[in-house]
């Protein structure tokens, strides 16, 4: 029996969601962490161990030193920062490194035709493979796609995250939303419009999965104002402001809505929005047969972390760690959840 050797990883940022994927990368027998890149000059020199609330250092230390981390010829990274950074990402993959990312990506589709055709040099220079999941977009329509193979016929997959964002404490990303502006706020809906961008990519992956050739795309999005003052903490959303955000990416085949990504989210519980949250995400298969399930991410009995944003962090990351050994064995590229094989985690055992 041949034993493969672990694949070298690196980390990329160890913000929420890169933390925890830095926790899983140590903690798997196929992976081998040999490297740590921290934005921040204060985590320069500290231990993944203590970044990543391992209990045992590991002796490998985060560093902003790009060449140094090439130079250790990383098998792959995990790239967690918010934003991709389109010369970070070239600088990888034309060192021959495969990149998972949860940093709004799921084609590339969303970037200027120049910077997407510089990914794609930059994986054929490095014999490497780009590919992006996370919670939604990603493994939310991973299950859209796997549903519709229930179906004798497709007439649309809509998928919906329904949930109270609340514990998401980013003030700048949930400003560019639309949260706590004045409804009627010029240009309101294309800022919407351009920061959720990346959830057209994943309609439109869904899309070329079902054999639909789209004609276009469209983005709608309605707001709903909050009836009293939220105190955030991290943020205020005054009285008048926008509380609710309901909104979709669709993508049409003639006059037909074959799929739509989108969200129904609200921010503290002064605001009724257009439609229930279901605190979850909502996948719904309309066709022959329809098929509805609604994902919810909940803490397991030995759940020790105060409140349960953490969960969140885990359900975005682990669809990009778990997708590594995957990547590494793709063809160079640009892949998507619908060119790989489903990604499962690791039993713990």
């Amino acid at each position: 029996m041949t034993v493969n050797p672990p694949l070298r990883v690196i980390q990329w940022t160890t913000g929420n969601i890169g933390r925890r994927s830095l926790h899983a990368i140590i903690g798997r027998p196929d992976m081998e962490l040999v490297g740590v890149y921290a934005h921040g000059a204060d985590k320069v020199g500290v231990d993944a161990a203590e970044l990543a609330g391992w209990p045992q250092p590991t002796g490998v230390t985060a560093t902003n030193d790009i060449d140094a981390l090439l130079a250790l010829r990383p098998d792959a990274c995990c790239y967690n920062p918010l934003w991709p950074n389109i010369d970070e990402l070239v600088r990888l993959l034309e060192a021959g490194v495969n990149v998972c990312s949860s940093a709004a990506w799921i084609t590339g589709g969303k970037q200027t035709a120049a910077d997407r055709e510089r990914i794609l040099a930059a994986c054929a220079a490095g014999r490497s493979t780009m590919f992006g999941s996370g919670a939604h977009p990603g493994i939310t329509n991973m299950v859209g796609m796997v549903l519709s193979g229930a179906c004798e016929r497709v007439d649309e997959i809509r998928i919906t995250e329904s949930v109270d964002c609340s514990t998401y404490e980013s003030a700048g990303t949930m400003t560019a939303m639309g949260f706590s502006q004045h409804p009627d706020t010029a240009g309101l809906a294309e800022s919407v419009r351009r920061e959720s961008e990346v959830f057209a990519e994943a309609a439109a992956m869904m899309a070329d999965a079902i054999g639909a050739q789209l004609d276009k795309m469209t983005f709608d999005v309605q707001f709903t104002p909050a009836t009293g003052d939220t105190d955030l903490g991290f943020m205020q959303i005054p009285a008048g402001t926008v509380a609710s955000v309901y909104g979709y990416h669709r993508g049409w085949v003639g006059e037909r809505n074959v799929v739509s990504v989108g969200f129904n989210w609200i921010m503290g519980d002064q605001v009724t929005p257009p439609k229930p949250v279901a605190d979850g995400h909502v996948i719904q298969v309309f066709g022959m047969p329809n098929m509805r399930t609604v994902i919810h991410c909940l803490p397991p009995k030995d759940w020790s972390e105060p409140g349960f944003g953490g969960l969140g962090g885990i359900y975005t990351a682990m669809p990009v760690t778990n997708a590594v050994p995957a990547v590494v064995a793709a063809e160079p590229g640009i892949v998507t959840l619908a060119d790989l094989p489903p990604n499962t985690g690791r039993a713990a055992v």
